[in-house]
């Protein structure tokens, strides 16, 4: 081989390995799996009372509301704010158990010391910050908490707020008060997961899963995916749950509106327009799929997410 072609040779190989080892712009690695566009639409349901929020006024902690305008005119309606919903994805990630220790220990990533490492399940997914380093744009947005009923909260005496305790004996004491949403109330949520793979989008399926258990600031917490029968029928009784993968939308998205104050016409609304999309012959188009076919899909996801990250020794 001549010198001019070995030259050429050394010099082939060379680009091919600066292109293997170039930085995108995004600053995620290059994928061998499809990226795609994920949404979680789902009607969650309180069972028991909820707070939600950290406003006070005197003596009184107020549950998060917005003001909304309807039919019957403006009316309060408590609220669970999207990036509450958030923060508690994010650390039911965090502080998930990963072999003995906490997935935040393992990965040496939290709040505010994130690691923005491109293998990191939860920068890849919910976005991280090293001031000065390195930015990852989250990929994972949240919408919609707006209560369908226009319900007044209920105001509990709680323990005597410790501000009051030191207060001189003659003063009568001034009980200490919180407001929570009623129990029953419906609050139509969403989840948008811009292209990310299925490995991805795990993460956030089981951070979405497990964050029902935790919604709520202070006790009691926790809330149910509602349950209604699907395409007119009065059985089967299934989640109210939609879950879209696509890299074409090609569905109606099913929210529901914050001026609908009945719940069986939200319910209504969520499922007509959950019905309502394009079916694709390419499963990679669009897919969606409805009440326990996403709830099994979700788990799955989760379940794979389990296994690969918090299981594996590394």
């Amino acid at each position: 081989m001549s010198d001019r072609n070995r030259k050429g040779d050394i010099m082939a190989k060379a680009a091919t390995n600066d292109e293997k080892n170039a930085k995108t712009l995004s600053g995620l690695p290059e994928s061998a799996e499809p990226r795609r566009h994920y949404d979680i639409y789902a009607v969650l349901e309180a069972p028991q009372e909820l707070y939600f929020g950290d406003e006070k006024e005197v003596n009184i902690n107020i549950v998060e509301k917005v003001r909304v305008a309807t039919a019957k005119g403006v009316v309060e309606k408590c609220y669970i704010a999207p990036s509450k919903r958030r923060g508690v994805e994010r650390r039911c990630l965090l502080w998930s158990d990963a072999g003995g220790r906490l997935l935040m220990d393992k990965l040496q990533c939290g709040i505010p010391n994130t690691c923005c490492r491109d293998d990191c399940p939860v920068c890849a997914v919910f976005g991280g910050l090293i001031a000065g380093e390195k930015t990852f744009i989250g990929r994972l947005t949240h919408g919609g908490g707006v209560a369908v009923a226009p319900e007044i909260a209920l105001e509990k005496q709680r323990a005597m707020h410790p501000a009051l305790i030191a207060k001189e004996k003659d003063d009568p004491p001034m009980p200490y008060r919180k407001e929570y949403a009623q129990p029953g109330l419906l609050y139509p949520i969403s989840n948008h997961l811009l292209s990310v793979t299925q490995m991805e989008f795990g993460a956030a399926a089981y951070a979405f899963l497990l964050s029902l258990h935790r919604l709520g600031a202070g006790n009691p917490k926790g809330l149910g995916f509602a349950r209604a029968a699907w395409n007119g029928r009065s059985e089967p009784v299934e989640p109210l749950l939609v879950v879209d993968s696509y890299r074409v939308p090609l569905g109606e998205r099913p929210l529901v509106s914050p001026s609908i104050t009945d719940n069986q016409d939200a319910v209504h609304r969520f499922v007509r327009l959950a019905e309502t999309y394009k079916k694709d012959s390419d499963e990679e188009a669009f897919q969606r799929r409805l009440g326990t076919e996403a709830l099994e899909f979700l788990q799955s996801c989760a379940a794979e997410f389990e296994k690969r990250v918090l299981r594996t020794d590394s």
